[in-house]
């Protein structure tokens, strides 16, 4: 079973994200349902390490906060791999992504080696023109969602398929 950590967006924000998906060709644009913000990729495990990221994960305790969605970018450089809608700059949401870090380095996970940068995946990409690319972070550099709370964070199972993969809420952690 392939584990990560993340927050749900609300429907309207997640929405509000439909319309960026275009114009680019070669993109494999993300599924309404599946647009998340990654706090941890966790990856392979089984079922007895899953209980105990699932204890160690419950026994987080942080505050709600409020999120913004903003602009957009690209990961990959010369050879662009994926679009994402950025997230405004967010101490809270940093802080939650150092207690789950320290709290899955604590049952033993290895600590995650990429730098934590709060995004959501809005489409991966295969042979996608650059120029094209480049032309969809300048267009929607100024994008804004309207701001959100985040009450809880999600333990997600991937499922691989020859489509993409698909994600299933397995918990949810509440913030109080």
């Amino acid at each position: 079973m392939r584990l990560f950590v993340a927050l749900a967006l609300p429907d309207p924000v997640a929405d509000g994200l439909l319309p960026m998906q275009s114009g680019v060709p070669g993109a494999r644009w993300s599924e309404r349902e599946q647009l998340h913000i990654t706090l941890r990729f966790i990856g392979e495990v089984d079922g007895r390490d899953a209980s105990a990221i699932d204890d160690a994960l419950s026994a987080i305790s942080a505050q709600k906060f409020t999120l913004q969605l903003k602009g957009a970018g690209e990961f990959g450089g010369r050879h662009p791999r994926a679009l994402w809608a950025g997230v405004a700059p967010s101490d809270a949401l940093v802080h939650l992504q150092r207690k789950i870090e320290t709290a899955l380095q604590r049952i033993g996970l290895e600590a995650e080696q990429r730098k934590f940068t709060p995004h959501v995946t809005l489409a991966y990409l295969k042979a996608a023109p650059r120029e094209r690319v480049m032309d969809f972070v300048i267009q929607h550099a100024l994008y804004a969602s309207a701001p959100f709370e985040a009450r809880e964070f999600v333990l997600y199972s991937s499922h691989l398929s020859p489509d993409g993969s698909s994600y299933v809420a397995e918990r949810s952690y509440a913030l109080r």
